[in-house]
């Protein structure tokens, strides 16, 4: 058994984020089954996964095995490098990188390491290191993470209240009749086939609103530009599906018979890419940062313009 304390600048952060940064390479399934039998305590108490610690609280936690530095959790040399190269932003306070399509913002449910593992890594300096947002595992595009508790605070009360300006690129099926199309529809979660989690269009779901803007149609297919007004999971893919122009390579929400059509010209993901971010900083005022299409992509768009 062994007890914390929670340093000033992790306060505010919740018990089980707070457990998956300090017990290393511990699957998220058993964090919370620890935190559920009460085996982990805040100042002698139970807690629920969703409490927030405060500087100076004690944290009790039993006996777990963590990973060492030999075994698998830990990312490659590769993946690191890739990281580092796809830094668009960084000061002591904020991170901006172009996320890979393929990697995980975090580890858990199976999947060993994410970004914020690896770039905690990374920079071993910084006492702090976690995501104000999250992307989806085969979106690439920009993340931000925070350095600070009191600029993830601050962030995520912008990407709440809506003050974020999130647009993405996707290619969809089908062409879009008009120019641009307000999506308003409810979105709620569900269990898919094989136990997966998806979201489905019901009246009884949270808000989500999605404004998709057609930049160029080719031969079945439409390159569209969809700004986010809502953060809802998988918002982009359940909305374009739901009008009938679901995203290209989507297992989830897309169309098996049109991406058999793709995918000899070479696709091999999901086409959505987070593409611009524009933002106030707390400690430096108006962001805005921009990545690339990856060049999957962008040939991709080169080979159906020719066809």
């Amino acid at each position: 058994m062994r007890t914390e304390t929670v340093p000033e600048e992790l306060a505010g952060q919740r018990i089980d984020n707070y457990l998956l940064r300090v017990l290393k390479g511990v699957p998220r399934t058993r964090i919370y089954r620890l935190l559920r039998r009460g085996e982990v305590r805040v100042n002698g108490g139970r807690v629920r996964p969703t409490a927030r610690l405060g500087a100076g609280d004690r944290v009790r936690i039993p006996p777990v095995r963590e990973a060492t530095g030999g075994e698998t959790f830990k990312p490659s040399a590769q993946i690191m490098e890739r990281l580092e190269a796809a830094i668009l932003y960084e000061d002591e306070r904020l991170l901006v990188i172009d996320k890979p399509s393929g990697l995980a913002v975090h580890g858990g449910s199976g999947i060993a390491y994410g970004v914020v593992e690896a770039l905690r890594l990374m920079r071993p300096r910084a006492p702090f290191i976690d995501l104000v947002h999250r992307l989806d595992r085969e979106t690439s595009g920009c993340l931000v993470l925070a350095k600070r508790r009191y600029t993830l605070r601050a962030l995520h009360t912008e990407f709440r209240e809506g003050r974020v300006d999130k647009r993405y690129l996707a290619l969809v099926r089908g062409r879009f009749g008009a120019n641009t199309r307000r999506v308003e529809a409810r979105l709620r979660p569900e269990t898919g086939k094989g136990g997966e989690r998806i979201m489905r269009v019901h009246p009884d779901g949270q808000s989500a609103r999605t404004d998709f803007r057609c930049l160029r149609s080719y031969d079945g297919w439409s390159l569209v530009e969809a700004v986010l007004h809502t953060g809802r999971m998988h918002q982009i893919r359940a909305h374009a599906a739901a009008i009938g122009h679901p995203v290209a390579m989507d297992r989830r929400y897309g169309s098996s018979t049109a991406d058999r059509e793709i995918r000899p010209l070479g696709l091999r993901r999901l086409f959505l890419h987070a593409a611009n971010l524009g933002l106030e900083a707390p400690h430096c005022g108006r962001m805005d940062v921009a990545a690339p299409l990856p060049n999957d992509l962008a040939m991709l768009l080169e080979r159906l313009a020719d066809d």
